[in-house]
Protein backbone atom coordinates (compact mmCIF):
# COMPACT_ATOMS: atom_id res chain seq x y z
CA UNK A 1 0.00 0.00 0.00
CA UNK A 2 1.42 3.37 -0.92
CA UNK A 3 1.99 5.85 1.88
CA UNK A 4 0.44 9.34 1.92
CA UNK A 5 2.62 12.17 0.68
CA UNK A 6 5.25 12.98 3.27
CA UNK A 7 5.32 9.51 4.87
CA UNK A 8 8.59 7.64 4.41
CA UNK A 9 10.88 5.23 6.22
CA UNK A 10 11.23 5.63 9.97
CA UNK A 11 14.32 7.67 10.76
CA UNK A 12 17.03 5.83 12.67
CA UNK A 13 16.84 7.86 15.87
CA UNK A 14 13.06 7.39 16.07
CA UNK A 15 12.90 3.65 15.59
CA UNK A 16 11.01 1.69 18.22
CA UNK A 17 9.86 -1.88 18.83
CA UNK A 18 7.14 -2.26 16.21
CA UNK A 19 6.34 -5.78 17.34
CA UNK A 20 5.70 -4.51 20.88
CA UNK A 21 3.40 -1.84 19.46
CA UNK A 22 1.49 -4.44 17.46
CA UNK A 23 1.03 -6.60 20.56
CA UNK A 24 -0.26 -3.58 22.51
CA UNK A 25 -2.70 -2.47 19.82
CA UNK A 26 -4.18 -5.93 19.27
CA UNK A 27 -7.54 -5.88 21.02
CA UNK A 28 -7.32 -2.15 21.75
CA UNK A 29 -7.58 -0.73 18.22
CA UNK A 30 -10.68 -1.66 16.26
CA UNK A 31 -9.85 -3.09 12.85
CA UNK A 32 -6.24 -3.88 13.71
CA UNK A 33 -5.44 -7.44 12.62
CA UNK A 34 -1.91 -7.75 14.01
CA UNK A 35 0.08 -7.08 10.84
CA UNK A 36 1.76 -3.69 11.02
CA UNK A 37 3.75 -1.43 8.71
CA UNK A 38 5.12 1.80 10.20
CA UNK A 39 6.12 4.89 8.19
CA UNK A 40 7.20 8.30 9.48
CA UNK A 41 5.74 11.62 8.38
CA UNK A 42 7.95 14.56 7.43
CA UNK A 43 7.86 17.59 9.71
CA UNK A 44 6.85 17.13 13.32
CA UNK A 45 9.50 19.32 14.94
CA UNK A 46 8.35 18.32 18.42
CA UNK A 47 6.40 15.07 18.57
CA UNK A 48 7.37 12.55 15.85
CA UNK A 49 4.37 11.33 13.88
CA UNK A 50 3.94 7.96 12.16
CA UNK A 51 1.58 6.27 9.73
CA UNK A 52 0.37 2.85 10.84
CA UNK A 53 -0.85 0.47 8.11
CA UNK A 54 -2.58 -2.83 8.76
CA UNK A 55 -4.25 -4.44 5.77
CA UNK A 56 -6.41 -1.77 4.18
CA UNK A 57 -6.65 0.29 7.41
CA UNK A 58 -4.57 3.33 8.30
CA UNK A 59 -4.03 5.25 11.51
CA UNK A 60 -1.66 7.94 12.76
CA UNK A 61 0.53 7.64 15.87
CA UNK A 62 2.00 10.62 17.73
CA UNK A 63 4.58 10.07 20.45
CA UNK A 64 7.05 11.89 22.60
CA UNK A 65 10.58 11.99 21.17
CA UNK A 66 13.32 9.91 22.76
CA UNK A 67 15.99 11.32 25.06
CA UNK A 68 16.14 14.14 27.60
CA UNK A 69 13.11 16.44 27.33
CA UNK A 70 12.29 19.90 28.66
CA UNK A 71 9.75 20.00 31.50
CA UNK A 72 6.08 20.14 30.38
CA UNK A 73 7.03 19.76 26.70
CA UNK A 74 5.77 17.11 24.22
CA UNK A 75 2.41 16.69 25.98
CA UNK A 76 0.80 13.98 23.85
CA UNK A 77 -1.72 13.36 26.62
CA UNK A 78 -2.96 16.95 26.30
CA UNK A 79 -3.26 16.57 22.54
CA UNK A 80 -5.37 13.46 23.06
CA UNK A 81 -7.60 15.13 25.63
CA UNK A 82 -8.20 18.26 23.52
CA UNK A 83 -9.17 16.35 20.37
CA UNK A 84 -11.39 13.95 22.28
CA UNK A 85 -13.24 16.88 23.89
CA UNK A 86 -13.66 18.76 20.60
CA UNK A 87 -15.06 15.76 18.75
CA UNK A 88 -18.57 16.82 19.77
CA UNK A 89 -18.19 20.36 18.35
CA UNK A 90 -18.05 21.85 14.85
CA UNK A 91 -14.25 22.13 15.10
CA UNK A 92 -12.87 19.47 12.74
CA UNK A 93 -10.46 17.15 14.58
CA UNK A 94 -9.28 13.58 13.97
CA UNK A 95 -11.00 10.93 16.08
CA UNK A 96 -8.60 9.79 18.81
CA UNK A 97 -8.63 6.07 19.58
CA UNK A 98 -5.90 4.95 21.99
CA UNK A 99 -3.72 6.74 24.58
CA UNK A 100 -0.76 4.87 26.08
CA UNK A 101 1.05 6.34 29.08
CA UNK A 102 3.10 3.19 29.65
CA UNK A 103 6.68 3.89 28.54
CA UNK A 104 7.54 0.20 28.62
CA UNK A 105 5.60 -0.41 25.39
CA UNK A 106 7.69 1.59 22.89
CA UNK A 107 9.79 3.78 25.16
CA UNK A 108 7.59 6.89 25.25
CA UNK A 109 3.96 7.91 25.73
CA UNK A 110 1.92 7.89 22.53
CA UNK A 111 -1.59 8.05 21.14
CA UNK A 112 -3.27 6.74 18.01
CA UNK A 113 -5.88 8.60 15.98
CA UNK A 114 -7.70 8.11 12.71
CA UNK A 115 -5.87 8.98 9.48
CA UNK A 116 -7.76 11.85 7.83
CA UNK A 117 -7.24 12.03 4.05
CA UNK A 118 -6.49 15.44 2.61
CA UNK A 119 -3.85 17.97 1.70
CA UNK A 120 -1.24 19.48 4.03
CA UNK A 121 0.26 22.76 2.79
CA UNK A 122 3.69 23.38 4.33
CA UNK A 123 4.22 26.56 2.29
CA UNK A 124 1.67 29.22 3.36
CA UNK A 125 2.00 31.01 0.01
CA UNK A 126 0.21 28.00 -1.57
CA UNK A 127 2.32 27.74 -4.74
CA UNK A 128 0.59 26.01 -7.62
CA UNK A 129 -2.92 26.93 -6.47
CA UNK A 130 -5.24 29.31 -8.30
CA UNK A 131 -5.95 32.69 -6.61
CA UNK A 132 -9.56 31.73 -5.92
CA UNK A 133 -8.45 28.52 -4.19
CA UNK A 134 -5.88 30.41 -2.10
CA UNK A 135 -8.51 32.92 -1.00
CA UNK A 136 -10.99 30.16 -0.13
CA UNK A 137 -8.44 28.13 1.86
CA UNK A 138 -7.41 31.19 3.89
CA UNK A 139 -11.06 31.99 4.54
CA UNK A 140 -11.69 28.40 5.66
CA UNK A 141 -8.68 28.63 7.99
CA UNK A 142 -10.05 31.87 9.43
CA UNK A 143 -13.49 30.31 9.93
CA UNK A 144 -11.99 27.27 11.67
CA UNK A 145 -10.06 29.45 14.11
CA UNK A 146 -13.23 31.38 14.95
CA UNK A 147 -15.16 28.12 15.44
CA UNK A 148 -12.55 26.97 17.95
CA UNK A 149 -12.68 30.22 19.90
CA UNK A 150 -16.48 30.14 20.05
CA UNK A 151 -16.46 26.77 21.86
CA UNK A 152 -17.34 27.01 25.55
CA UNK A 153 -14.52 25.17 27.38
CA UNK A 154 -16.79 24.22 30.28
CA UNK A 155 -19.39 22.71 27.95
CA UNK A 156 -16.89 20.23 26.48
CA UNK A 157 -15.13 19.29 29.71
CA UNK A 158 -12.10 21.54 29.26
CA UNK A 159 -12.92 24.07 31.95
CA UNK A 160 -9.79 23.03 33.85
CA UNK A 161 -7.55 22.72 30.78
CA UNK A 162 -5.46 25.76 31.75
CA UNK A 163 -4.76 27.98 34.72
CA UNK A 164 -7.17 30.88 35.24
CA UNK A 165 -6.12 34.45 34.42
CA UNK A 166 -2.88 36.16 33.37
CA UNK A 167 -2.43 33.89 30.36
CA UNK A 168 -0.12 36.22 28.43
CA UNK A 169 2.00 36.98 31.51
CA UNK A 170 2.34 33.28 32.30
CA UNK A 171 3.20 32.46 28.70
CA UNK A 172 5.90 35.13 28.61
CA UNK A 173 7.41 33.71 31.79
CA UNK A 174 7.14 30.14 30.49
CA UNK A 175 8.89 30.83 27.20
CA UNK A 176 11.62 32.84 28.86
CA UNK A 177 12.24 29.83 31.08
CA UNK A 178 12.18 27.43 28.12
CA UNK A 179 14.57 29.67 26.20
CA UNK A 180 17.01 29.90 29.10
CA UNK A 181 16.89 26.11 29.51
CA UNK A 182 17.98 25.61 25.89
CA UNK A 183 20.12 28.71 25.31
CA UNK A 184 23.21 28.18 23.16
CA UNK A 185 24.21 31.78 22.35
CA UNK A 186 23.47 35.40 23.26
CA UNK A 187 20.72 37.06 21.17
CA UNK A 188 20.37 40.77 22.06
CA UNK A 189 16.99 41.19 20.35
CA UNK A 190 15.51 38.34 22.40
CA UNK A 191 16.78 39.99 25.58
CA UNK A 192 15.08 43.24 24.52
CA UNK A 193 11.80 41.36 23.94
CA UNK A 194 12.08 39.89 27.42
CA UNK A 195 12.03 43.44 28.77
CA UNK A 196 9.45 44.87 26.33
CA UNK A 197 6.70 42.25 26.40
CA UNK A 198 5.73 42.34 30.12
CA UNK A 199 5.46 46.15 29.96
CA UNK A 200 3.16 46.11 26.92
CA UNK A 201 0.58 43.41 27.69
CA UNK A 202 -2.86 44.79 26.64
CA UNK A 203 -5.36 45.15 29.49
CA UNK A 204 -8.28 42.78 29.93
CA UNK A 205 -8.72 39.02 30.23
CA UNK A 206 -10.32 36.68 27.71
CA UNK A 207 -10.71 32.91 27.94
CA UNK A 208 -11.00 30.46 25.07
CA UNK A 209 -9.59 27.14 23.95
CA UNK A 210 -6.32 28.23 22.36
CA UNK A 211 -4.62 25.88 19.91
CA UNK A 212 -1.22 27.47 20.48
CA UNK A 213 0.22 26.53 17.06
CA UNK A 214 -2.59 27.44 14.68
CA UNK A 215 -1.15 27.74 11.18
CA UNK A 216 -1.82 26.34 7.73
CA UNK A 217 0.68 23.50 8.13
CA UNK A 218 -1.31 22.15 11.09
CA UNK A 219 -4.53 21.90 9.10
CA UNK A 220 -5.63 19.11 6.79
CA UNK A 221 -7.50 20.49 3.79
CA UNK A 222 -10.08 18.44 1.89
CA UNK A 223 -8.48 16.58 -1.06
CA UNK A 224 -10.23 18.76 -3.64
CA UNK A 225 -12.33 21.38 -1.84
CA UNK A 226 -11.15 24.50 0.06
CA UNK A 227 -12.44 23.06 3.32
CA UNK A 228 -10.62 22.24 6.56
CA UNK A 229 -11.27 18.63 7.51
CA UNK A 230 -8.94 18.36 10.53
CA UNK A 231 -6.93 20.54 12.89
CA UNK A 232 -3.87 18.67 14.17
CA UNK A 233 -0.86 19.18 16.49
CA UNK A 234 -2.58 20.21 19.74
CA UNK A 235 0.53 19.88 21.90
CA UNK A 236 0.56 23.58 22.90
CA UNK A 237 -3.20 23.88 23.40
CA UNK A 238 -4.56 25.34 26.63
CA UNK A 239 -7.10 27.85 27.91
CA UNK A 240 -5.79 31.21 26.82
CA UNK A 241 -6.36 34.48 25.04
CA UNK A 242 -7.93 33.97 21.60
CA UNK A 243 -5.99 36.87 20.10
CA UNK A 244 -2.75 35.08 20.93
CA UNK A 245 -3.91 32.36 18.53
CA UNK A 246 -4.80 34.97 15.90
CA UNK A 247 -1.41 36.66 16.30
CA UNK A 248 0.31 33.31 15.80
CA UNK A 249 -1.90 32.53 12.81
CA UNK A 250 -0.90 35.74 10.95
CA UNK A 251 2.72 35.66 12.11
CA UNK A 252 3.78 34.13 8.80
CA UNK A 253 3.22 37.45 7.06
CA UNK A 254 6.14 38.89 9.04
CA UNK A 255 8.53 35.98 9.43
CA UNK A 256 12.05 36.38 8.00
CA UNK A 257 13.04 34.35 4.90
CA UNK A 258 15.38 32.12 6.95
CA UNK A 259 12.36 30.39 8.52
CA UNK A 260 10.72 29.20 5.31
CA UNK A 261 7.35 30.25 6.80
CA UNK A 262 6.80 33.48 4.90
CA UNK A 263 3.30 34.06 3.62
CA UNK A 264 4.66 36.34 0.92
CA UNK A 265 3.90 39.96 0.22
CA UNK A 266 0.19 40.58 -0.07
CA UNK A 267 -0.89 40.91 -3.67
CA UNK A 268 -4.61 40.80 -4.53
CA UNK A 269 -3.77 38.95 -7.74
CA UNK A 270 -2.46 36.02 -5.69
CA UNK A 271 -5.66 35.58 -3.69
CA UNK A 272 -4.10 35.63 -0.21
CA UNK A 273 -5.81 38.31 1.91
CA UNK A 274 -3.90 41.08 3.60
CA UNK A 275 -3.33 40.87 7.34
CA UNK A 276 -5.96 43.56 7.88
CA UNK A 277 -8.52 41.75 5.73
CA UNK A 278 -7.82 38.49 7.54
CA UNK A 279 -8.12 40.11 10.98
CA UNK A 280 -11.33 41.90 9.97
CA UNK A 281 -12.88 38.61 8.80
CA UNK A 282 -12.01 36.98 12.14
CA UNK A 283 -13.48 39.96 14.01
CA UNK A 284 -16.77 39.65 12.11
CA UNK A 285 -16.99 35.94 12.89
CA UNK A 286 -16.32 36.60 16.57
CA UNK A 287 -18.72 39.54 16.83
CA UNK A 288 -15.92 42.01 17.51
CA UNK A 289 -15.92 45.55 16.21
CA UNK A 290 -12.18 45.35 15.51
CA UNK A 291 -8.99 43.61 16.64
CA UNK A 292 -7.11 45.77 19.12
CA UNK A 293 -3.31 45.59 19.48
CA UNK A 294 -2.73 42.92 16.88
CA UNK A 295 0.87 44.15 16.77
CA UNK A 296 1.46 43.00 20.34
CA UNK A 297 0.04 39.52 19.71
CA UNK A 298 2.20 39.09 16.59
CA UNK A 299 5.34 40.16 18.47
CA UNK A 300 4.41 37.86 21.34
CA UNK A 301 3.91 34.97 18.90
CA UNK A 302 7.26 35.58 17.21
CA UNK A 303 8.90 35.68 20.65
CA UNK A 304 7.37 32.26 21.37
CA UNK A 305 8.52 30.95 18.01
CA UNK A 306 12.06 32.15 18.65
CA UNK A 307 12.06 30.29 21.96
CA UNK A 308 10.69 27.15 20.26
CA UNK A 309 13.33 27.39 17.54
CA UNK A 310 16.03 27.67 20.20
CA UNK A 311 14.68 24.50 21.76
CA UNK A 312 15.04 22.79 18.39
CA UNK A 313 18.71 23.86 18.32
CA UNK A 314 19.29 22.23 21.68
CA UNK A 315 17.38 19.06 20.77
CA UNK A 316 19.34 18.80 17.51
CA UNK A 317 22.55 18.87 19.55
CA UNK A 318 21.17 16.22 21.90
CA UNK A 319 19.90 14.13 18.99
CA UNK A 320 16.22 14.26 20.02
CA UNK A 321 14.81 16.72 17.45
CA UNK A 322 12.05 15.09 15.40
CA UNK A 323 12.53 16.75 12.02
CA UNK A 324 15.34 16.14 9.59
CA UNK A 325 15.83 19.89 9.13
CA UNK A 326 15.84 20.68 12.86
CA UNK A 327 19.28 22.28 12.76
CA UNK A 328 18.30 24.59 9.89
CA UNK A 329 15.07 25.61 11.61
CA UNK A 330 16.93 26.24 14.85
CA UNK A 331 19.36 28.59 13.13
CA UNK A 332 16.45 30.92 12.43
CA UNK A 333 16.13 31.81 16.14
CA UNK A 334 18.14 35.02 15.84
CA UNK A 335 16.36 36.10 12.65
CA UNK A 336 12.92 35.63 14.24
CA UNK A 337 13.91 37.53 17.37
CA UNK A 338 15.37 40.36 15.27
CA UNK A 339 12.18 40.60 13.16
CA UNK A 340 9.99 40.56 16.29
CA UNK A 341 11.97 43.37 17.87
CA UNK A 342 11.65 45.44 14.69
CA UNK A 343 7.86 45.03 14.84
CA UNK A 344 7.86 45.93 18.54
CA UNK A 345 9.67 49.16 17.76
CA UNK A 346 7.90 50.12 14.50
CA UNK A 347 4.52 48.39 14.73
CA UNK A 348 2.79 46.49 11.94
CA UNK A 349 3.08 47.95 8.43
CA UNK A 350 0.19 50.19 7.45
CA UNK A 351 -2.45 48.53 5.23
CA UNK A 352 -1.86 49.03 1.53
CA UNK A 353 -4.26 51.21 -0.36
Amino acid sequence: MSAPAGAGPVRDRHRFDEAALARYLRGRLEGFDGDLEVRQFAGGQSNPTFLLVSGDRRWVLRKKPPGQLLPSAHAVDREYRAMKALASTDVPVPRVLVLCEDESVIGQWFFVMECVPGRVFRDPSLPGEEPAMRAAIYDAMNDTLARLHRVDPDAVGLGDYGKPGKYIDRQIARWIKQYEASKTEEIPSFDRLVEWLPRNVPPGEERAIAHGDFRLENLIVHPTEPRIVAVIDWELSTLGHPLADLGFNVMGYFMPPATGQVGGLHDPRHGIPSVQEYADAYARRMGRERIERLDFYVVFSMFRMAAIAQGIVMRARLGTASSENASAVGKATRAIADAAWELAVNGLPAPRG
